[in-house]
């Protein structure tokens, strides 16, 4: 499922300690043509100001907007093709079809940093790319400047709010993630409860059917599948029998960008804003 809400995604203003900053030379020794193979990675490479040292990102980087996006594919690699860009780094999100050893016989570096399961993973990965780029201040400026905004966000919500649910749709099939995932993490700083939590099925992201979200009547519905299933408000609103749900009498869907909520980098402040503003 984690490659599911991935695939939904194809973006949204980012916040300052998201932006993109590809004019900072990197330090003696560090890597000078990096080829990312995750749209996580190669936002984080480009927060922390390593974008100039990025030759080639894969098919689903597509943020920022300066990042050399290429037809390299981080679920079904080519190593030839990833070797033709002549890297010294190869940052990785899962290590598909025996890539790392691919490249690693063709004396290539890799980093592979998996989906997080915490905000603090996120955090640690930063920092990881900090140390391996050249980039261990700035990337404890992105880090320290997360950290911040998330601690004021969490303090604008009111506290009559806490308690309020919500139901998280992946994809019009109604997948949803739990409170145990990366996602529900980032969500249950908002002291909401998530209706998935009750059927969990031990991954993370069960499938729910159409007569639980209905009796669970959640609050808010968060929509993480605007673009890849074209989902809105009022497609949600349309829905045979979802009328008497309390989200959709008061107005509280909010359709979230597929891009953002399916990743760990640090558009997650930009996440928790939107999530935020829609609640109190």
């Amino acid at each position: 499922m984690v490659a599911l809400a991935a695939a939904c995604g194809s973006d949204a203003k980012p916040t300052a300690s998201a932006s993109s900053s590809s004019g900072a030379s990197a330090a003696a020794g560090a890597p000078s043509k990096i080829v990312s193979l995750s749209a996580t990675a190669t936002e984080m490479l480009f927060a922390i100001g390593a974008g100039s040292q990025v030759v080639a990102v894969d098919d689903q980087s597509n943020f920022p907007p300066e990042a050399p996006k290429t037809d390299l594919s981080g679920l079904t690699p080519n190593v030839e093709a990833i070797a033709g860009y002549q890297p010294d780094l190869v940052v990785l999100a899962t290590d598909t079809a025996g890539l790392v050893d691919g490249l690693e016989n063709l004396h290539i570096d890799t980093l592979t940093l998996p989906a997080a399961t915490t905000i603090d993973d996120s955090y640690a990965q930063l920092k990881t790319l900090g140390d391996k780029t050249g980039h261990a201040a700035e990337a404890q400026k992105v880090v320290d400047g997360m950290k911040s905004d998330i601690e004021s966000l969490v303090k604008e919500i009111p506290t009559s709010k806490a308690g309020l649910t919500y139901y998280y749709e992946l994809d019009n099939t109604f997948f949803t993630a739990t409170s145990n995932t990366f996602i529900g993490a980032v969500l249950n700083l908002t002291g909401l409860k998530n209706i998935g939590d009750a059927v969990d099925d031990g991954t993370g992201y069960p499938q729910l059917s159409v007569e639980k979200i209905v009796s669970a009547n959640p609050d808010f519905v968060f929509l993480a599948d605007t673009k890849c299933c074209q989902q809105s408000k009022d497609t949600v609103s349309q829905r045979p029998g979802w009328s008497t749900i309390t989200a959709v009498q008061k107005g509280q869907i909010v359709a979230l960008d597929d891009d953002i909520a399916s990743r760990w980098g640090p558009r997650i402040v930009d996440l928790l804003r939107q999530v935020v503003d829609a609640i109190k």
